[in-house]
């Protein structure tokens, strides 16, 4: 672990600090908190040290730790983020498309896309994901959508997929790298809920062994990385490595937090050398998970049946979903069960409970909890109530894009009611989260099914990311 080693290497040589962070080694920060960080964390809080190596210009254990990471995962080279998925996948986005270039991108891509599509001056071509009604989410796109897409429009110059998405789907990435390559188009995958793929046959291949030209991992989603730690991979010749690293200076701050590229280098060296086992732990933890579940009748568990439909090429077992709508409740209202029980899920939305298991689960603990959350079910399965249809179909409305999303966005701005927007332009992005994915984006026509759908959201209680109105009772329109 070259950087953990370079860190506790000027820990231990007890240089007095007269240089940034201002709490010195932790001597000047608040004692509850510093308390509760401890100090050997706060004395490796550092700043821009020589022996330490720069993130914008690595040539040492910055440059070594990245190094291992691009060799484990097979990549040619590896970029650690510290301003999470968000900042990798916005440098794939401007890395592989010049400004006024096109994306295709589905639908059901993260909000964060939206971003990148903004910084880089780009045009989405949008595509519909396909849609599971049975648990009313949308899953992946097809290989025949991307080619059908790319024969309609030559001019696309890269293709953006999410995969795993947040159930746990993996898109058929291989037969897509391979269309998108015919066409010249580079392959982008957000992969933020995939870096421990890879690496046991016990789940879906990475995107990395599949074929796509970058990738944007969320190392601290899955792995033991501390929040906000992710890493970009890139590979072969249609991406410019040199723009890749400029790109990705260009929007790291200056200031890089240590402690969370440390926990990044130390993430790398668990995977590498125990990634078969951690894999295998997190998929035994899910079983369990997924074996009580099914004890109780009339519950549906999103499983590995699933795959070779809807676009679906793999599952991802440690992500546990379970369907709620038989009997009588929300997922919503289950997850506030769980919640009161002191358990907290990754993700509830209309219908369903997603539990995010990993490696770390499986202990005494887990078995507790297992047994809490059997009583929480066992009390929902005694009061349960009129079996639900959907009433709020989770299928997003087509968007219709009549102004760039720059333009829009550096338009006049001007708030008016969500119930009078219809046929005005959106100047906000609006994301109901989870899962974050955009329902309007700047530039956008505001259509009665889109006002419709954002209001049967609201009844459901999902909290909406992005307008100013936080209650989305107004929106903003180009003036």
């Amino acid at each position: 672990m070259p950087l953990v080693a370079a860190m506790l290497k000027y820990k231990k040589e007890q240089v007095y600090p007269f240089h940034t962070p201002g709490h010195k080694g932790g001597r000047g920060m608040e004692p509850l908190l510093a308390g509760e960080l401890g100090a050997g964390a706060l004395q490796m809080d550092v700043s821009l040290m020589a022996e330490l190596d720069d993130i914008h210009c690595p040539e040492g254990c910055i440059a070594a730790a990245q190094t291992l990471a691009a060799q484990l995962y097979g990549s040619d080279r590896c970029f650690f983020a510290v301003n999470g998925t968000t900042q990798a996948i916005q440098a794939m986005l401007m890395t592989a498309v010049k400004p006024g270039g096109k994306v295709l991108i589905p639908r059901n891509a993260h909000r964060s896309v939206a971003g990148g599509l903004l910084l880089g001056d780009l045009e989405p071509v949008y595509v519909l994901p396909q849609f599971d009604a049975v648990f009313g989410i949308n899953t992946q796109v097809t290989a025949g959508q991307v080619e059908e897409a790319l024969q309609k429009d030559p001019s696309i110059k890269a293709v953006f997929l999410t995969s795993p998405n947040y159930y746990g789907q993996a898109a058929d990435i291989k037969t897509i790298a391979q269309i998108a390559h015919k066409y010249g188009a580079a392959l982008l995958v957000d992969e933020a809920h995939g870096p421990h793929l890879g690496f046991s046959e016990l789940l879906p291949p990475s995107s990395m062994e599949c074929g796509a030209d970058a990738c944007a991992q969320s190392t601290h989603k899955i792995l033991g990385a501390m929040t906000q730690c992710s890493m970009l991979h890139v590979q072969g010749r249609r991406l410019d490595l040199k723009r890749a690293a400029d790109v990705m200076s260009l929007l790291t701050t200056t200031s890089p937090n240590y402690l969370l590229m440390a926990s990044l280098d130390a993430a790398r060296f668990q995977l590498a050398t125990g990634g078969r086992q951690m894999a295998a732990q997190a998929v035994a933890a899910a079983d369990r998970l997924r074996r009580l579940l099914q004890t109780f009748k009339g519950l549906k568990l999103l499983t590995a049946d699933c795959a070779g439909s809807n676009g679906i090429a793999g599952f991802d077992s440690t992500k546990v979903t379970v369907n709620v709508a038989a009997w009588g409740y929300t997922g919503i209202e289950a997850g506030e069960k769980l919640r009161q029980a002191g358990v907290a899920v990754e993700l509830t939305d209309a219908d369903n409970v997603l539990f995010l298991v990993t490696y770390s689960d499986g202990g005494a603990d887990y078995d507790a909890v297992l047994a809490v959350i059997q009583q929480v079910f066992t009390e929902l399965e005694k009061n349960k109530k009129t079996p639900r249809r959907l009433t709020v179909s989770p299928q997003l409305p087509a968007p219709q894009q009549v102004m760039s999303l720059r333009q829009a966005f550096d338009s006049a701005k001007t708030s008016i009611p969500l119930c009078r927007a219809a046929g005005k332009i959106c100047a906000e992005q609006v994301s109901f989260y989870p899962p974050g994915i955009p329902v309007l984006l700047p530039g956008e026509l505001i259509t009665e099914a889109i006002i419709a759908y954002c209001e049967n959201m609201k009844n459901l209680n999902l909290p909406v990311s992005g307008p100013a109105d936080g209650s989305l009772r107004e929106i903003r329109v180009v003036f």
